[in-house]
């Protein structure tokens, strides 16, 4: 597990399969993404790392509803008591009352997510435990409690109701699955529900003035990001 600081109030934890990110608050802490379940307490250090108690985590954000990214929300919010925020359309698949929709997958998609879940198996990863969401999203909405505004985005096709958070003054994007990296490359997520709505998707981060991109898959963008994302091709990755 790693432990870096990528923005001046932003610490990404990495985990064998993605990052959470972890935000100071002017009266605590915000989490973006939770990890696969079980990450719990390795979150939980981190927070103690920065000085923080579990009662300081005021907020959950999931970015959308796979289990990479939500597993550890419940074991999480019944720990510390924070709110958990997701964008309105994914909302029903983290709370378990609706089941979720399955990618269409690319060729080279298939060959990674048979490695992607061999890997799983091999760890014993187990589903994660529904959780009901506080506060729903939609576009153009902001979240309270941040020492910065933040502009919600519902950015579709990774899954329906999936999100991203920019943060204008700084300069600060978390993007979801919709972008992720390879080396000093930016790409499109894979493993989307619907492939032409990500890069739709992809292409309205991109026209983003950012600083910083904190991917939950690959490194985080730290100079030149925004640049990096308009010489991105998401048209041809994964095919």
């Amino acid at each position: 597990m790693n432990f870096l600081q990528i923005a001046p109030a932003v610490w990404q934890l990495s985990f064998p399969v993605g990052h959470v990110h972890v935000v100071r608050l002017p009266d605590g802490y915000a989490l973006v993404d939770t990890g696969v379940p079980g990450s719990a307490p390795a979150v939980l250090d981190a927070l103690e790392r920065l000085g923080g108690r579990p009662r300081d985590l005021r907020q959950i954000v999931l970015t959308h509803s796979h289990v990479d990214h939500m597993g550890s929300a419940a074991d999480l919010v019944a720990a510390t008591g924070a709110a958990l925020v997701a964008g309105a359309l994914d909302a029903p698949f983290i709370s378990g009352t609706a089941p979720e929709p399955q990618p269409v997958f690319t060729g080279p998609e298939r060959v990674l997510r048979e490695q992607v879940m061999a890997g799983s198996a091999e760890a014993g990863m187990p589903a994660a435990p529904p959780v009901p969401v506080d506060v729903e999203l939609y576009d153009g909405g902001t979240l309270d409690g941040w020492a910065e505004p933040v502009r919600v985005l519902h950015v579709p096709g990774h899954t329906p109701g999936s999100i991203a958070l920019h943060l204008p003054a700084s300069g600060v994007l978390f993007p979801g699955d919709t972008i992720a990296t390879v080396g000093d490359r930016a790409v499109l997520g894979p493993f989307n529900v619907d492939r032409k709505e990500a890069v739709a998707s992809f292409r309205r981060l991109a026209a983003l003035e950012v600083e910083t991109v904190c991917v939950p898959h690959g490194q985080p963008l730290t100079r030149d990001a925004g640049a990096v994302l308009r010489a991105a091709a998401p048209e041809g990755d994964w095919v």
